[in-house]
């Protein structure tokens, strides 16, 4: 129970980056004590879910190391500060991910992890929203940038990615649940994370949000109708007029199209956290280090650069700081200092500028195979959190956060969980 408290403040801790180095306490005090009880147990055993972990960081290791000599054969420069900062991070994620998922208990000690981390994130969102409020001090932390809640983490979309897995990850429980009272307890810690993360006016968290709600119906509507049973259940028979249903809405709703339209821009300029000029500058911007990163990536031969970013900051961002005159208008990170230290914001981007198509192609397996797994043994919760960390990925580089790596270890072993369940069952 300690070494499970430990990895849930790890993980909550980690996006609190005013708060650091609690949460990376936290998580190496847990890996002390998780190499020590395989240690004693002389290693564990090799599991689907332990192979799958393993032989991704072995191919992004050798990826990235490629990656550090091709930058280093054509002279690149980088920031030295960094670099480490990821030689260092990525070994403590690897090392988190793939001991969540060894031991013979992986599976029931990931599911009360998980309970764990919904219920105490839910607390700790409570306190930061009260403190946002000025209701009770919050000290020396600033819980807002701006207009935007970011609570205990410098960056508002650090606290927005947290949200989006504790408020899936509830999700999840709730569809689970073997009681009622345990699906409404698991809906009820998915109250916060959806509050909280609105405050944050991220406009990734809103598109997660947006999608959530369709695909994860979709996915009951499929198992409701692939469930194996006797006769027509009343789910079944529902999930039949659903889908008989659609086309006749389809239809009705065809002469009211351009209003739907006009409704729904207007809803999502209303999730936007800035005017249609932030907008347009915000997406100029991810376009152009976008390019940057891929004309990078050709410029390394597909072998990448190395741990760390590579592109040059913005021109837009950096007039930006200087019109602010101190204020914290843009986030002072990372430094102007003469070397390309920009991320391209996008997952795959900046993996492909650090460890080239191996480490892109590796990551890509890894998820994917993950996703077909949840999918094929109908854990719709966690397919869902899976699609939302798949959007999240698109605008943010989300690989050094330890809540998606448990997301993918709780993926893993759950899935496999219920595949030899299911197999069981059907023998």
């Amino acid at each position: 129970m300690k070494r499970d408290l430990l990895l849930v403040l790890g993980i909550l801790l980690s996006t609190a980056s005013q708060l650091r180095p609690a949460g990376e306490i936290c998580l190496v005090i847990w890996i002390g004590l998780m190499l020590g009880r395989e240690t004693v147990q002389l290693g564990p055993r090799f599991t689907p879910a332990l192979s799958r972990l393993v032989i991704f960081w072995l191919l992004f290791a050798v990826a990235q190391s490629i990656g550090t000599l091709a930058g280093f054969a054509i002279g690149d420069v980088h920031d030295q500060s960094l670099f480490m900062h990821d030689v260092m991070a990525y070994p403590l994620l690897a090392a988190i991910s793939i001991l969540c998922v060894v031991g013979t208990d992986a599976e029931s000690r990931l599911h009360r992890v998980a309970w764990l981390l919904v219920t105490i994130g839910s607390a700790t969102l409570a306190v930061q929203v009260v403190q946002a409020w000025g209701w009770v001090s919050a000290g020396s932390i600033d819980p807002w940038y701006w207009d935007r809640l970011r609570g205990w983490s410098e960056n508002p979309n650090q606290l927005a990615i947290l949200c989006a897995v504790l408020g899936l990850l509830s999700l999840h429980l709730a569809d689970v649940a073997t009681s009622t009272p345990a699906r409404i307890a698991a809906i009820g810690t998915a109250i916060l994370p959806v509050y909280a993360g609105r405050l944050t006016k991220g406009d990734t968290f809103s598109l997660v949000l947006l999608a959530a709600g369709p695909i994860f119906i979709a996915l009951k509507l499929r198992t409701w109708l692939l469930s194996h049973q006797p006769r027509l259940t009343v789910r079944s028979a529902s999930a039949w007029i659903a889908i008989l249903a659609v086309p006749l809405l389809l239809a009705s709703a065809a002469p009211f199209g351009a209003s739907l339209a006009v409704e729904g821009q207007g809803f999502l300029g209303d999730l936007a956290k800035g005017d249609q000029q932030d907008t347009q500058k915000t997406a100029e911007i991810r376009l152009q280090t976008w390019r940057q990163a891929i004309d990078r990536g050709l410029e390394s031969g597909l072998l990448g650069l190395g741990p760390g970013p590579h592109l040059p900051i913005p021109s837009w961002i950096r007039a930006g700081r200087q019109e602010s005159l101190g204020e914290p208008r843009f986030l002072e990170h990372p430094k102007v200092n003469g070397t390309p230290n920009f991320e391209a914001h996008n997952t795959l981007l900046d993996i492909l500028t650090q460890g080239g198509l191996l480490a892109v192609l590796s990551l890509v397996w890894l998820v994917g195979a993950t996703v077909l797994l949840t999918y094929r043994t109908r854990l719709d919760g966690l397919t869902v959190l899976l699609c939302g960390l798949t959007i999240f990925s698109i605008f943010h580089l989300i690989v050094r956060h330890p809540a998606f790596w448990f997301a993918i270890a709780i993926c893993l072993v759950a899935a496999e969980g219920r595949k030899a369940s299911l197999a069981h069952r059907w023998s």
